[in-house]
């Protein structure tokens, strides 16, 4: 069968995925010379395509190919270009030439042809790369989805389905837990890719389990596939907004475990989240947008919203979520709030539930309005009118006058006595904004557990797979405690990805009897990790000052100066720059450093609230509020936390601060996935203008160096990437020298294979025999293929002249 007819069953997809065999063959028969061709440094676009025309003590002439010009370069400027025939090579591993160029431009020439989809395969599992396209392409429909089922990593090409099938496979055959890790920057197509590789389970793994307890759910709410899917709509309208990079940007970091039966068949789901951004409700940068959520509800698209949330169809009505921008161009509101609204229903909310989650989204815009003023020869707040006021009130289900009192005059305690504190404007302002973020950090939360109860069917369950989408590594102009905390997950996700990938690397190395130096890639992370978690860290010395009433920004920079500055290589001062916004300090990460600013970490990490509100809250008429704010018990804080329980903790000495919880979550997350099989999938942004297939060099070069495609390149380089089954071996390239394997006589496999690789003319030092097979450098393997060809080429070359010969004798015969 063709390879043509081979991809026949992607339908539509298939030529964006490999492309045709004709023009394979085409682009595989171009002239070129592996002594001349190469890539050239180049200061605006990073490396050009060019020929050598010349070489002279260290330097080199190269004539670059677009524009004819010559230069003369050092020769560490220039590097190989692969033959033809690996263009567009799905699998990276196997280029002859393994440099930062040759990558580059195999990325360039599959974006160009809307191929979004790379591999790169180690011992250690599938790797897959992928470049947000920016536009719509015909590559997820269920033809694609049946056509991946099933098939091995190597015969499909590259697709976040084939990372999908794979670990399902895996999961079936292994008996292990598996996880499909989705990283990259904001707007790379994390997200999206998340919900395909969701699509791909529950399209293929529907059935299964008790089906009496089902169908009463199925048929009211739903089925539990479409549940799974449902739950992504609800999240990203409350946890995802615009952001400078990214339109649709995850402000929070989820772990979906996807649950199956002893058979694979769907049991049930659940789903963990991250460090939602609260501080997005209450305010903008330019060019950025508020949670979708408030603006789908302003679309007038359901009108009765308006009326049950009390607010207008205009978002300039409310200064919380209009401090940039308020719609986009790439996504409608009107269609999200339909899908958002059905999500509710899919995933079984009461109607009583579902009203309470829109009145109490409206009551967090309505916190914005609220106006206070001072009295007059006092510093003492006051309401500036109550009509705002009333509405929150009426929204949450409070006495609007006890609301005011509690926020204007709360009630402390001090030693055993309750006395009334007087509050200045600001202060009220700042207790409102923090009771708004408040609200809605735990109605999401809380949305989550009641997700997790739906999805839990109670099914048998046997094996999982772990899905996680979280925010990527990112450098803004200005960075605070949310990025410091992104920014740290990132550090340990490729630590725990250089493990994975490179140390079983090594250990098959060892397994095999291979003699080998040992290199721990992930000990080049280390230092900033230490210097964040471990004890006298970054965290721990935030949480210790915020257990003193007289820290202040200075003291804790004080602390951190004194701690680590000159002392950890991680550590640094900001260097200052003309028109750089101010910073405390830098850290040196794997994947660039940061400046951060560390004005007001202290009270975001304490994340302080009025006690007087909050005590309303706990006896509100509207149930889910009173929920959300369970009463302090014994000594005990009840909270809300995503894992679906209350936790406590004591007061005093072991307060609950922001930094504390997101360690213990990120050390959940962290010890789930080291009990899984990793896969992992590397999401790239193409360009900053979100322009459909156009690739900015220097950009995508930063990102394959930031998230380890380049660094699995380089254990290829000092490693042996390249590893063939001993008969598999001498099966293919007995062609190179067949006499020295003696036919009708039984010789092992790895001796024929040794008498073969020491009979040819290759670099003797490339390859080393393993117990079970041979191991190559990276490139040696092309090297082999391209004698193969060249042995086969003669062979043909010798038959046919034998054939034309012969057909001419006896032409001849009968010519005499």
């Amino acid at each position: 069968m063709s390879m043509d007819a081979e991809m026949a069953i992607y339908g539509k997809a298939a030529v964006y995925l490999r492309k045709p065999e004709r023009e394979r063959i085409e682009a595989q028969s171009k002239p070129f010379d592996a002594k001349s061709a190469c890539y050239v440094s180049d200061a605006k676009e990073l490396y050009l395509k060019g020929t050598i025309i010349k070489k002279d003590g260290g330097k080199v002439t190269v004539k670059v190919l677009d524009t004819q010009e010559e230069r003369t370069v050092k020769e560490d400027n220039v590097s190989p270009v692969n033959p033809p025939k690996y263009d567009k090579i799905e699998d990276m591993a196997m280029m002859t030439h393994l440099n930062e160029a040759s990558v580059l431009y195999n990325f360039k020439e599959h974006y160009a042809a809307w191929m979004i989809y790379i591999r790169q395969c180690t011992y250690s599992g599938l790797f897959c790369a992928t470049v947000n396209p920016y536009k719509w392409l015909p590559v997820y429909d269920a033809e694609c989805v049946a056509a991946y089922r099933g098939k091995k990593r190597m015969e499909a090409p590259p697709h976040i389905f084939s990372v999908s099938d794979n670990a399902y496979q895996f999961m079936l055959t292994d008996r292990e837990n598996q996880s499909v890790l989705i990283t990259g920057e904001s707007g790379a197509g994390k997200t999206v890719n998340t919900k395909r590789v969701i699509q791909y389970f529950a399209t293929i793994s529907v059935g299964g389990g008790d089906k009496k307890r089902d169908m009463s759910k199925v048929c009211y709410y739903g089925s539990l596939e479409d549940q799974i899917i449902a739950a992504n709509p609800l999240l990203e309208a409350y946890g995802n907004a615009k952001t400078v990079r990214n339109d649709n940007s995850s402000r929070f970091g989820k772990f979906i475990r996807i649950h199956f039966g002893t058979t694979g068949k769907l049991a049930s789901a659940d789903i963990e989240t991250y460090l939602l951004e609260k501080s997005r409700v209450t305010f903008q940068l330019p060019d950025e947008r508020g949670y979708h959520i408030f603006y789908q509800m302003m679309t007038n698209h359901k009108p009765e919203l308006i009326e049950l949330a009390l607010i207008t169809t205009n978002p300039y009505d409310f200064p919380m979520c209009s401090m940039s921008q308020i719609t986009m161009a790439s996504i409608d509101d009107k269609v999200e709030l339909e899908a958002t609204d059905n999500a509710i229903d899919i995933l079984g909310f009461t109607g009583e539930e579902k009203a309470s989650i829109y009145k109490m989204t409206g009551a967090v815009l309505h916190h914005g309005n609220m106006k206070f003023k001072q009295k007059q020869r006092e510093e003492q707040a006051e309401p500036d009118g109550t009509e705002e006021a009333d509405k929150v009130a009426y929204l949450l289900g409070l006495n609007s006058a006890d609301m005011l009192k509690a926020l204007c005059y709360p009630r402390v305690k001090v030693r055993n006595e309750f006395v009334t504190k007087g509050q200045t404007v600001p202060q009220v302002n700042n207790s409102v904004s923090a009771l708004a973020k408040s609200i809605y950090e735990r109605m999401f939360l809380w949305m989550v557990i009641r997700i997790k109860q739906t999805l839990d069917t109670k099914q048998a369950r046997q094996y999982f797979i772990g899905v996680l989408d979280i925010a990527g590594f990112e450098i803004f102009d200005f960075n605070t405690l949310e990025q410091l905390c992104i920014n740290f997950t990132n550090e340990k996700l490729q630590q725990f990805f250089n493990h994975h990938m490179f140390i079983l690397e090594q250990e098959e190395y060892k397994k095999e009897g291979i003699i080998w130096e040992f290199i721990d890639f992930g000990m080049d992370l280390a230092a900033c990790i230490e210097l964040i978690e471990k004890p006298m860290g970054i965290f721990s010395i935030l949480e210790e000052e915020c257990m003193f009433p007289k820290a202040t920004d200075t003291s804790f920079k004080n602390k951190l100066y004194d701690q680590h500055l000159g002392k950890n290589k991680a550590f640094e001062k900001p260097k200052p720059a003309k028109g750089k916004a101010k910073a405390h300090f830098s850290l040196v990460y794997y994947a660039g450093t940061v400046d951060y600013n560390i004005i007001g970490w202290l009270d975001k990490n304490k994340d302080p609230l009025n006690d007087s509100v909050i005590q309303l809250y706990q006896k509100s008429s509207v149930k889910l509020l009173a929920i959300l704010y369970p009463p302090v018990i014994e000594g005990m804080i009840v909270t809300i936390t995503s894992g679906g329980k209350k936790g406590g903790k004591k007061k005093g000495g072991s307060m609950q601060t922001v930094s504390s919880q997101f360690r213990e979550n990120l050390g959940k997350l962290m010890t789930n996935l080291r009990s899984t099989h990793p896969h992992f999938v590397r999401c790239l942004i193409p360009n900053e203008s979100k322009t459909p297939g156009l690739m900015e060099n220097f950009l995508v070069i930063h990102q394959l160096r930031c998230n380890g495609v380049l660094e699995g390149i380089r254990i290829c380089r000092k490693g042996f990437p390249s590893r063939i089954l001993y008969g598999d071996f001498k099966q293919r390239y007995k062609v190179l020298n067949a006499s020295v394997i003696p036919e009708g006589q039984f010789i092992d496999n790895k001796k024929a294979s040794e008498k073969l690789l020491g009979s040819i003319d290759v670099n003797h030092d490339e390859y080393k025999f393993g117990h079970t097979k041979v191991f190559f450098k990276a490139g040696l393997l092309g090297v082999l293929e391209e004698m193969r060809d060249e042995k086969l080429a003669t062979l043909v070359t010798m038959t046919q002249a034998l054939c034309r010969g012969y057909v001419m004798r006896k032409e001849f015969v009968k010519m005499m």
